[in-house]
């Protein structure tokens, strides 16, 4: 009987079960993996935030004036911001920068949260970058085609 249930699992392929066990078919690593031992944070440069032209340096149109993160310069006259606070010059001048009163407008957030918290009759100034545009010539010269 026991002849004929061997004859019986040979016969079927898909009832036949292998002798050697699973472990012998697992293919292991040659190498040991390494670990990375190296304390690499804290190397990257600074973000050197700041102003970038002085105050009377000359510009042209594009030059960035200051980077910040917030608002700590404010954009004057002939002054653009990007959407990163970055501000550029929208004109070719001299760079001037002032400190002016600042009045937020009347309900935004900044109203609210700094100005109610300020003593009574305190003034808010604020630094603002400006370019005045270059003087342009007051006559001009016509030239005649020969």
């Amino acid at each position: 009987m026991a002849a004929l249930t061997s004859l019986v699992l040979r016969s079927r392929p898909g009832l036949f079960l292998p002798q050697s066990s699973f472990l012998d078919s697992v293919r292991f690593a040659s190498k040991k993996a390494g670990g990375s031992s190296k304390n690499l944070g804290g190397k990257s440069a600074g973000r050197r935030y700041g102003f970038k032209k002085l105050d009377g340096n000359f510009v042209h149109a594009g030059n960035i004036l200051a980077t910040q993160r917030g608002l700590r310069y404010h954009p004057g006259a002939h002054v653009g911001m990007g959407t990163n606070n970055t501000l550029y010059a929208l004109e070719d001048g001299e760079v001037r920068f002032t400190k002016e009163v600042y009045v937020p407008p009347p309900r935004s957030p900044e109203a609210t949260t700094v100005i109610c918290k300020l003593p009574k009759g305190v003034v808010l100034y604020k630094t603002f970058i400006s370019v005045l545009p270059k003087q342009q010539e007051g006559r001009f010269k016509l030239v005649d085609m020969v």
